[in-house]
Formats: C-alpha cells, structure tokens, sequence
C-alpha cells in the first residue's frame, strides 16, 4: 500500500493535532531524511494578504539558525494548505520528562544555559517566539534541548478569522501584556520562561482555572505565588528570580535570557542575589513579594539560607527610614559579634583549629593548601587569601615535582581517579583515599583526561579547552573555537606527541603542543597545523563524537553519528591513522552493528560513554536513562560482544575506563531502583564469577543529582 503523501513528503503518523496546525512525522525522499511536518488550516488563506504574510513570516523564521532551535527545512502551500517542514526530533518533549516529576534545580539550570543564547540571538534579530511552553521544547536523541515553533504564532495570529481574536498563544504561559493583546516583545518569552521554571521545580503550573479564560484574567491581574509555598526545600532566592521573571510591568523583568540564567547560576551555587538586580520587582506595590529575613545583611538575600515553610508573606515592601535604621543596628550587631568570634574563636570548638585525620595531598610552593572540611571530613582546596603571593598564571603553570599521595600505592598500573560530580572535578586515590576538590567553578565539563606526565588534568567546558594542575588546582585555558557549534573531543595520545580534536563533526589530529594549540581558534587554524590525519564529513564519513587511541598510537577509534537503515544511530569505528592517509579512510571494525545487541539500543540508538584499553577490548554502555544504561565488553580479535554486569542488577552503568595495564575496570553504577550513584574499581578478570564487589568509599550524598553528567579518569603511575 502507498503511504500517504502531502506534496514530496510520505507521511508516517500524526504527531499532534491542535486548534492552530497538525503535526506529522514524515519522510523527505529527496534528502532522505526523516521530518517533522506542520500544516496549518486551509482557513488562514481566505485572507488575500495572508499568502503574502505567510511568506515573508516563514522566510525569517527559515533564516534563524542556531544550535539548541529546531531548524526549519522548508515552507510552502500545497493543495491550498500552508505548511513548514522541520527536523523530526526522537527525544521527545519537555513536557514527556515533566511527567517524572519536578526537576532538581541543577538540571533545570542546565536547561536553561542551553537555550538562553538561543533565544537572546532570536530577540535580537526581532524574533519573538510567542508560545514558550514544555512543549515546544523538544530534545534530541543525545537529550540535547530545542526550542521549535519560533514566530508561528505570529503568522497563525495575523489570520483572525480562525479564531476571531488576534490574541493566539498558550493561557497557562501567556504574558500580561500578550494576554491583553498589547505589543510585545523578548520580555513576553522571558515571562513564560518564569511560568515554565515554576513548573519545572515545582510540578504545577502558578495559575489554576475551571476556564482558559479565567488562567488568562490571573496572568493580568493576581500576584505570583510563592513557590516556596509548593516546594519549601528550594533555596529562598530561586523566589526572587520567578519574581522578576513574571513581573506583571515587562520593565521589571529580566532584561535577556541570559541575565535570567546567570540569576539562576547564582542560586544554584548558594551565591547572595544583590537586591539592586531586582530592587523594581521588590518594591512594586501590586506584587506578591518576599518578606524580610533576619539573617542577611542589608542589601543581599542569601541563596542557601534556611526558610520554614510558609515563612513567607504577601505585601509591598519599601525603602524607609525604618529600614535603613534596621539595617544599621543589624550592621552594628554583626560587627559586635565578629570580634566576639576572633577574641573566642579558641574556646569555641567547631571554631578551633582543625586536627587533621586524614592524609592529604601534598601542595607544591605557590599552590592553594589542602586541609580537611570539619563538616564533612574531606579534603577541599582552600582559596589563598588576597594577601599570599603566588605565581603570576600563564597558559600552563610552571612544571612542579609530582604530587605525593600518602598512602595507597598503585592498582592496575594506576594510582589516582578524576571523575566529576556536580560539574567539578574530584580527584581520589585508586583505593578510595585522600578524595580532594580541584575545581568549585561549577561549569559544565566533559573529555576528562590526565596529561602525559600526570600533573594536570585537561577537559572541554563549552567551546573551550582548559587544564588544570594535580593538586594545586591552577586553573588555566588553553584555548577557545567561539565561532564553531561543536566541540565534542579532546584526545591525547598515549605517548603525549599527537591530541585528536572533534570540532564541528571534523577530526583533526594534530601535533600536541600546547603553545600552537593556544594560538589555534579557528579550525582553518587546526588544518594549519599539518597534522597527522583529518576525519572530514565532506568524505561522506559520520560525523565524529568522542575519540579513543590505541596505545601504539597507529589506531582511532571514534564514536560516529552513522545512518542504518534512514536512522541515526551511534557506531564505534576503528581507523588506522599509521600512514597519515586522510583521502581514503577506511573503518578495519565497526561495531555494535551487526556484531551484538545492546539492551535499549534499538529504540535509542546512542552509545554515551566508551572504553578502549589500547587494544582488542572494548567496554560501552547504551543510554536506558541520562547517559547510564546496561554495560557491555566488545573484543576485536573474535568480533563479538557480551553483556557485563559486574554487580548482578543489570542497569545501569555509564564512565567506564581501563586501568593502564587493563587488569582493572573504573565505572560508575546508578541502581535503578534507588537511584544511588557509586563509582567502582574492579578486577576486570573476576567479572562474571559471582564476586560481591565494594563500592569506593564517598561521603554520603556525595552524588547529590542523578542526572549529572558523569566521567572518570584514570592516572598511569609513575614507575
């Protein structure tokens, strides 16, 4: 039987079907893809000057490019029907991961970041999107967030006589001023940004109603609810960012998406908001505001600080003599009291000095100290006072003597694990010892990986690679690509002479030298350095993710983003990059393909993490949930595949490295029961034999969000 067509496009199934379009899933023949397909009612071409309109609307939405906005591939009429034609996004909506629950603030800070520039390059080109809300964001099979159906509502509310009212939109996001179908502009989506954000912490929409109608009417007119309200264990602060956000007066609110992320940032971190970023929302006599809390100085209100539920209270709050004389007196007691502090800070017991239990990591001259957290009992780096003379930073700090690790000697040919966990990176001994904080920044990092001589760490934040020294902690960044969309690989060779960089879905391996790499910030650039091999999708190769060596050196081994079958579908590909031949690459291994089945594979083809000992063994995961799933070992030399499951539950595992002389596996494991995160070092020989294994040893709650992103890796010893 034909499948039924819409002009070129074979229809698949509907999608969704609503008052403004229906949606289908689709496939392009001519580009031999698979889309998304809007048409829009026939009803909207009885006006004469919608075809005009439609077109001119549909061009500028067509033009808008942008990594985290669903691309729109074409437009047009067919059979007097108005349609668009986007990218068919597998991952599923927001709203699809709302139903789970509330989001921990973390992960919607994640959110946030991805799609914040997305819309502040829309708004500036005039470009208002006009319906934000969970559904119109939709993820990728990577789980990458979109934003889809930028400006449609504009060309749907240019037609009134589908509706009658040129007011079109969602109720439950809808600003003020687009309700009362006034001008808007971007502060209209920041507006249902704050709605949204509400929902993602809290589970609930700010307005209910028995009518669209009367959720419309409570946008215009009642206060924003106090989300501590509905969730009390989120930080006090995170309520004057939903106030500024859905501040009725649009002058009030954030004046860009980015604004309202970094706002966000800050409550995550546990920072003091400044009231002066959002002193209009405070003192605006018809909002819902925070009352005053005793603890903060004046001024500042405390991102962590304690609140009892139902603490706080509804009315203005303005700038008086009373106020300014409180703020004195609290001034006066706080000053009072810290000299108290200093005078009995001996006599005090949680004030005196600490008596160190542990052993620590070893700090080199010029480095931050390393001392034991009394409240947790692990070591932390200290930032130096302002007073403490250290070396001036440069792109990589000078070479110091290896850092000495009292205690556990090597395991597997390694003596010391980084892996990351709330964004920052953590580096342990290999038997559970001496775990020590390196970075605090909290940004998003991933390609973890140790230098050759073992005395920094490197890794990709963003569109940036940054280093950063064993124990010390000196931070510096290498370089930064800001004109490309992917950075995904940063690789080293093991003997320290090449690094394979993935940028733009290109890999380029090219000599490692670290002050030619620092001058590299184009990819014009990398192909100048003459390396080695290049990995080009222009050869009709897939697109390259992440990277693995050999241990000679000679082979790559490169997670692609292949097609089988009109699919896309992640494939670990072995090339021999031995004779320095980038014009005909050839795979000598690809697996899993046809090789062996992974558990979830086939309904979400991605391959988040993988190992490779340099060798023949392999060890993957699929992605079940976030990026962990079921693990499996891969040997080249008999082409097959196997299930591992060293604890015996089946999911999930995701991180998983070789030690340097492949006797020992790394991994971290989340029980899909109760979601607990822990990280393993195993005997990879005694898999498989029944052994009850013991997890490293962590504070409890050390893993304190489930769906971080999660790496590991291992340092060779030195002999």
């Amino acid at each position: 039987m034909e499948p039924k067509k819409f002009g070129r496009y074979e229809i698949k199934a509907e999608i969704g079907r609503g008052g403004m379009a229906t949606v289908y899933h689709a496939y392009d023949p001519r580009f031999e893809r698979e889309v998304a397909l809007k048409v829009l009612p026939r009803e909207m071409l009885h006006d004469p000057q919608f075809r005009t309109r439609f077109e001119r609307e549909a061009k500028t939405i067509a033009m808008l490019e942008h990594p985290a906005i669903v691309p729109v591939y074409d437009f047009g009429e067919e059979e007097g029907q108005p349609y668009f034609v986007m990218r068919y996004m597998t991952g599923g909506s927001l709203t699809d991961r709302m139903k789970q629950g509330p989001m921990p603030l973390q992960e919607v800070v994640r959110l946030f970041k991805r799609l914040a520039p997305a819309l502040d390059e829309a708004h500036a080109k005039g470009i208002i999107h006009r319906d934000l809300k969970p559904g119109n964001i939709l993820f990728d099979q990577y789980g990458d967030p979109y934003i889809s159906d930028f400006g449609i509502a504009k060309i749907a509310a240019n037609q009134t006589n589908v509706t009658g009212s040129a007011i079109m939109g969602t109720p439950a996001y809808m600003s003020p001023e687009q309700a009362q179908g006034e001008g808007i502009d971007g502060r209209s989506d920041i507006y249902g940004l704050g709605v949204i954000l509400f929902e993602l912490l809290t589970g609930t929409q700010p307005y209910h109603g028995d009518t669209p109608m009367s959720v419309v009417v409570k946008h215009i007119t009642d206060p924003v609810p106090h989300i501590l309200d509905v969730k009390p264990d989120l930080p006090p602060a995170i309520e004057v960012v939903i106030e500024k956000a859905m501040a009725k007066n649009r002058d009030e609110r954030f004046s860009t998406v980015k604004e309202m992320t970094e706002a966000l940032e800050m409550v995550e971190r546990g920072d003091s908001l400044d009231l002066g970023m959002v002193d209009k929302t405070l003192v605006n006599s018809s909002r819902t505001v925070i009352s005053p809390k005793p603890t903060p100085a004046p001024g500042t209100i405390q991102g962590k600080q304690a609140q009892k539920p139902g603490s706080t209270t509804a009315g203005p709050r303005k700038k008086t003599g009373l106020w300014i004389g409180l703020g004195g007196a609290g001034l006066l007691v706080c000053v009072v009291a810290v000299a108290g502090i200093f005078m009995l800070k001996d006599k005090i017991p949680f004030l005196a000095a600490p008596t160190p239990t542990h052993s620590v990591i070893t700090a080199t001259p010029g480095t931050p100290p390393v001392r034991v957290s009394t409240s947790t009992n692990v070591p932390v780096v200290i930032n130096p006072t302002a007073n403490v003379d250290k070396p001036t930073p440069s792109l990589i700090s000078n070479p110091s003597p290896t850092p000495t690790v009292h205690g556990p000697t090597a395991i597997g040919g390694a003596d010391l694990i980084a892996f990351l966990n709330n964004n920052d990176i953590y580096v342990m001994g290999v038997d559970g010892s001496n775990l020590t904080e390196i970075t605090k920044d909290g940004g998003v990092k991933n390609d973890l990986q140790w230098s050759p001589d073992g005395k920094s760490l490197f890794y990709i934040s963003g569109l940036c690679i940054h280093s950063v020294t064993i124990p010390g902690g000196e931070s510096a960044q290498i370089t930064c690509f800001p004109a490309a969309t992917y950075l995904e690989a940063f690789e080293i060779s093991p003997d320290g002479t090449q690094v394979a960089i993935s940028l733009n879905r290109v890999l380029y391996v090219v000599p490692f030298d670290l002050a030619a790499i620092s001058k590299a910030s184009t990819w014009s650039q990398l192909r100048d350095m003459k390396g080695c091999y290049t990995y080009n999708t222009n050869q009709n190769l897939a697109p390259p993710k992440s990277v693995r060596w050999s241990r000679d050196g000679k082979n790559l081994a490169v997670n692609t983003n292949s097609v089988d079958s009109g699919k896309r579908v992640d494939l670990i590909s072995i090339f021999n990059i031995s004779s320095c031949d980038s014009t005909s690459p050839f795979a000598w291994d690809n697996f899993p393909a046809t090789r062996f089945t992974m558990t979830g594979y086939s309904t979400n083809p991605v391959i988040p993490s993988f190992a490779w000992d340099g060798n023949t063994l392999f060890a993957l995961n699929s992605k079940v949930r976030y990026d962990l799933g079921y693990l499996y070992a891969y040997n080249t030399e008999t082409k097959k595949g196997v299930n591992l499951d060293p604890l015996q539950t089946a999911c999930c595992y995701t991180a998983a490295r070789f030690s340097p002389d492949g006797s020992y596996l790394l991994f971290i494991y989340q029980s899909i029961n109760n979601a607990k995160t822990q990280l393993y070092y195993v005997s990879y020989g005694t898999i498989g034999t029944g052994i009850t294994y013991t997890p490293l040893t962590l504070p409890d709650g050390f893993f304190s969000t489930l769906s971080d992103h999660l790496d590991a890796t291992l340092r060779p010893a030195t002999p």
